[in-house]
């Protein structure tokens, strides 16, 4: 069993061309949940919905998350409604005391739809539906994510890095936000001055997913090294675990130029230098490295190289092709 441990786009896109190098039926996908948002009540996983869309052949691939030709008939309304009476179209938190009441894995990142920032379409709002509705029922995020999974006929297994809240809070310059509102609602501005993964302390990685690193092999896909592979790092064990498996990184950045997103200030705002070097730094248990053909950084580990632009699934596999390679090498 291969485990990758998947944010953002950068993974799903390695995943798009990794079923001809590894089985789907030997894949586990461990996802981000710092990302999730609850949005007019609705519990929103977009890190591993971007994976359950991707892999079920549904994803967007031009945006690279939601559904591809999903009508958006309920947010135009909610944004017609909005303005009709004045509500700005801009992210508004619940009041601080509703943060913390209610379903507990939505803590600290509860948002309005008046005014919805992130754009959803119908079909993705069915999905967030009835992963609500089953959360209120009583069950886990692992079991709801298995059940979603399932109802897309995925082969591979997704589960999320934890059962509990974990919400990645970018400080910056105007206050804390989200990293929702900071990448989506604000397109990364303003200036970065620290990033906290506020609940980590508390909460638990479960234990299909400690059991799963540990028995290895795993890929860190390139996906953000803060904010995508970041919150699951801060949860107790799953370093450690990765420190006892083999480990691929894949690293985001060509020397000190990243492919996409927001990983050179986040980078520098945590304290590492933002480049394949920095990554290196911030992947200790890694065994080896799948760099860019350009990419001349000397690392203190196996290293090998490919072209890592994936722009269709014929390059994903390329890159795939190359992290097996090294996974062989270790």
């Amino acid at each position: 069993m291969t485990v990758f441990l998947a944010g953002g786009t950068g993974t799903p896109k390695l995943l798009s061309g990794a079923e001809d190098v590894i089985a789907p039926a030997d894949t586990t996908v461990v996802g981000n949940t710092g990302d999730d948002v609850e949005l007019g009540g609705l519990f929103v996983c977009p890190d591993i919905d971007t994976v359950l869309y991707e892999r079920a052949e549904e994803l967007d691939r031009d945006r690279w998350w939601g559904i591809a030709d999903d009508p958006t008939t309920t947010h135009d309304e909610i944004v017609r409604l909005s303005a009709a009476v004045d509500i700005p179209a801009t992210p508004r938190y619940l009041p601080d005391d509703r943060q913390t009441d209610g379903r507990d894995i939505a803590r600290w990142r509860r948002f309005s739809a008046a005014g919805e920032f992130m754009h959803i379409g119908d079909r993705d709002r069915a999905v967030h539906l009835l992963r609500t509705s089953l959360l209120d029922e009583g069950r886990t995020l692992t079991e709801v994510t298995r059940t979603l999974a399932d109802a897309f006929g995925l082969l591979v297994e997704v589960v999320p890095m934890s059962d509990d809240p974990v919400a990645t809070i970018v400080h910056t310059a105007a206050g804390p936000m989200h990293f929702q509102e900071f990448w989506v609602a604000r397109g990364g501005e303003p200036a970065i001055e620290s990033v906290e993964f506020r609940g980590s302390e508390a909460a638990q990685a479960t234990a299909t997913v400690l059991e799963a690193i540990r028995e290895g092999p795993v890929v860190v896909g390139p996906s953000n090294p803060v904010t995508s592979i970041g919150p699951m790092l801060a949860l107790d064990g799953i370093e450690a675990a990765l420190h006892e498996t083999s480990v691929v990184a894949v690293s985001p950045f060509v020397e000190d130029k990243v492919f996409s997103g927001p990983a050179r200030d986040l980078m520098e705002a945590v304290g590492y230098e933002p480049s394949t070097a920095g990554v290196a730094d911030a992947y200790p248990f890694a065994d080896a490295f799948v760099l860019d053909d350009a990419d001349g950084t000397d690392l203190d580990r196996p290293v090998v190289r490919t072209d890592t632009t994936m722009d269709d699934r014929a390059a994903a596999e390329r890159v795939a092709r190359a992290v097996g390679t090294a996974l062989e090498g270790i």
